[in-house]
């Protein structure tokens, strides 16, 4: 079933026009279906309202609604990059409708959904420090449980944050992060990034 979702998902179109303050990688297809089959395993998706905070070109919601959801809201900043998620919904052709909001993820239009799934920025960017711990602050607001991507290294932080709201980090792996040549400062035209994806109890 992984597998299956991984080749459907790589008909997905990635940004076009990537903003690298925005940290506008595509979620690689492989990842998000690792990251939905262990939400799927765990029931985190059939049956249940699934949000994807900064979903970017879609990759997270499309692959949640392929679960059986009840509902599926994404919620992202760049208007162009919604555009892009919408064309994707018809390529993908997930099953489940997905509603897509424009809004700002760390401050999202929505109350208690079920699932947060989301790949934050990682904060790489001067100025953009601690991004993905707005996103998680987000998620502990509105979610029984999310699944997020972070840096590798990022465990003992993940854990001291998801205990101080009163969550508990109960599934952590690590995984690899593909990244092509998008921006002027990147020196290769390929790298495989070291990530950890996390399933955190906000409840």
């Amino acid at each position: 079933m992984k597998r299956a979702l991984e080749q459907r998902l790589a008909e997905a179109e990635g940004f076009r026009d990537p903003d690298p303050a925005l940290e506008q990688y595509p979620t690689p297809a492989g990842l998000a279906a690792h990251l939905i089959h262990v939400a799927d395993l765990q029931g985190d998706l059939a049956g249940r309202t699934v949000a994807d905070l900064g979903s970017g070109t879609g990759m997270l919601a499309l692959a949640a609604a392929t679960r059986d959801p009840t509902r599926v809201l994404a919620v992202e900043y760049d208007p162009s990059a919604l555009a892009v998620a919408r064309e994707n919904e018809r390529r993908v052709d997930p099953g489940a409708g997905i509603d897509w909001l424009r809004g700002d993820a760390t401050r999202p239009p929505l109350a208690n959904v079920d699932t947060v799934v989301m790949n934050p920025p990682f904060g790489a960017q001067t100025g953009n420090e601690h991004a993905d711990r707005r996103f998680l602050a987000a998620a502990s607001e509105i979610a029984g449980v999310s699944y997020s991507v972070h840096n590798a290294g990022s465990k003992s932080f993940v854990e001291s944050f998801a205990a101080d709201e009163g969550g508990e980090v109960t599934h952590a792996f690590a995984a690899e992060f593909d990244v092509s040549r998008q921006f002027d400062f990147h020196t290769s035209d390929r790298e495989t990034l070291d990530v950890e994806l996390f399933r955190v109890d906000w409840r």
